[in-house]
């Protein structure tokens, strides 16, 4: 184990997954090969669009035992520090699309939109989303640059600096009581009432099509990171939240890989450890007790059910990860250990090399992970909040 010492992760193991169940038709109706082709299209046209790196940890991967580990680094996307870029504005355009088609009555396109062409058409639009900080500063975004209005909603616990990086994109920022999902609730509550867009980055019951888009985003960071691999994983470590970037990930390993895909290990928080209790009951199931994790962007406690859908048959274990070794992770990157690059992670991008770095003995043996694995992991995000990421580091 190469972190130190700190609570023991928790090891559950999915039952109803297995790698030769099949890519199914209500799966390939969320995340497919032609939807991923038109959100490479539209994003790859955007300004600033460019791959993010995939970096080799070859000194990690010699401590840790195994034969390779990578990990892509989502802090520079599109310069708003996170993996959500992909997701959020690219909701936002979808939906943008088809309110201006409804009001021109003619179809017009996200690429359209993108490009500004039709902003008296937008204009009087406004999107709106619950967050823990990442999601909703690429909404905003997405709503600055295609020229609607924004309302994002923040729960009690989200960090000020993150809030104040939402509203430098123009948006209104509303902090509600309680949890990220009683945001998501009110945010929706307060859509129905003034005829907003709600662009979530999770979906329930009748409420599928934008996270579907959100989700399609996601799935160009794993083609960015599946194409720069030397070799194929045999492991891929993700952090949930919601399970949306995870199900992206799992899904594009899937189509791409069949049966022979890599073992999927999601990491959930032990304060929101939603997919360890669903996992543990063969069912959706929201998480025990207050959800409560420094985390803060995968401090949820329900999980999607469009990622339900994939990871239900796609995602083999899910580890829970402590707090107390999320520091540890970071220092461990951003202090370039064993002459590895350095790597400036938050505190919600490190659930997964943590599950990694944390599996020892029995948990190893359970997962497959020796001298011949080849892991893949996602840093998510830079330093999101940088005042807090240095009291983490300095800490």
């Amino acid at each position: 184990m190469i972190l130190e010492p700190q609570a023991q992760p928790g090891l559950i193991r999915n039952s109803l997954a297995s790698a030769d169940k099949p890519w199914t038709a209500a799966q390939d109706a969320i995340l497919s090969d032609e939807a991923l082709a038109e959100a490479r299209r539209v994003i790859g046209s955007w300004q600033g669009y460019a791959p993010t790196p995939l970096v080799a940890l070859p000194g990690l991967a010699a401590r840790a035992g195994i034969a390779a580990l990578h990990l892509k680094d989502e802090g520079g996307r599109f310069g708003i520090g996170s993996f959500k870029a992909l997701g959020g504005a690219y909701a936002v355009a979808q939906v943008l699309a088809r309110a201006a088609s409804a009001r021109a009555g003619r179809h017009i396109s996200a690429e359209e939109v993108a490009t500004g062409a039709v902003p008296d058409l937008v204009r009087a639009e406004t999107v709106t989303c619950a967050t823990d900080g990442n999601h909703g500063r690429s909404v905003a975004w997405g709503a600055q640059r295609f020229g609607c209005r924004a309302v994002i909603f923040i729960h009690q616990t989200v960090s000020q600096g993150r809030a104040d990086a939402i509203a430098a994109f123009g948006a209104e920022v509303r902090r509600t009581p309680g949890t990220y999902d009683d945001s998501v609730r009110i945010a929706a509550e307060t859509a129905q009432a003034e005829g907003w867009h709600v662009v979530s980055d999770t979906s329930w019951g009748g409420y599928t099509d934008v996270p579907r888009h959100v989700m399609q985003g996601y799935e160009i960071m794993a083609t960015e990171a599946f194409e720069s691999l030397p070799q194929p994983p045999t492991h891929i470590f993700l952090q949930t939240g919601v399970g949306g970037m995870a199900a992206a990930v799992a899904a594009l390993a899937k189509r791409r890989w069949g049966a022979a895909r890599p073992v999927i290990v999601l990491a959930d928080p032990v304060g929101a450890a939603c997919w360890a209790e669903s996992y543990a009951a063969g069912a959706p199931t929201p998480a025990k007790g207050e959800v409560e994790t420094m985390q803060a962007g995968l401090a949820c406690g329900e999980v999607s059910l469009l990622a339900w859908e994939i990871l239900r048959d796609h995602g083999d274990w899910v580890v829970t990860v402590p707090d107390e070794a999320i520091p540890g992770a970071m220092r461990l990157l951003a202090r370039s250990a064993g002459g590895d690059p350095a790597v400036v992670a938050g505190e919600s991008a490190v659930a997964g090399l943590v599950a990694c770095l944390s599996a020892d003995g029995a948990m190893r043996g359970a997962l497959g992970l020796g001298p011949a694995s080849r892991v893949l992991v996602f840093s998510t995000e830079g330093d999101t909040d940088p005042a807090l990421y240095r009291r983490i580091l300095d800490s």
